[in-house]
């Protein structure tokens, strides 16, 4: 029961870091809709900003603004705003990325050329 609990564990957080890696290449993708990248980088905006920060000093504050505003603003630019091809095409690469980076720091990931 645990291993298996284990392993589901395991494989969304890796699917979690391709999906990562692909709204961020998606976003310097032109052939992204202009509304989308306004909308990634204002998920990300809020994520980093200091009124995050201060909602994260309420204990449940901090993480119900998280499921409210970063959560589904992540999953309407992947589900609804990125075009299906654009998608494709960077969930394979991303996917490379994440299974070429095994083992170490996982913090630019996406920020180094991939083949």
């Amino acid at each position: 029961m645990t291993t298996k609990r284990f392993s589901t564990w395991k494989r969304r957080v890796i699917q979690l870091k391709m999906d990562t890696c692909v709204i961020y290449l998606a976003y310097k993708d032109p052939r992204v809709p202009w509304y989308a990248k306004i909308l990634i980088a204002s998920v990300i905006g809020y994520g980093f900003s200091p009124v995050d920060n201060l909602l994260n000093s309420i204990p449940v504050i901090g993480y119900i603004d998280r499921l409210v505003l970063v959560l589904p603003g992540f999953v309407l630019a992947l589900k609804k705003m990125i075009p299906p091809a654009v998608l494709t095409d960077w969930r394979g690469k991303a996917g490379i990325a994440v299974n070429r980076k095994k083992g170490e720091n996982d913090a630019y990931l996406c920020l180094e050329p991939i083949p």
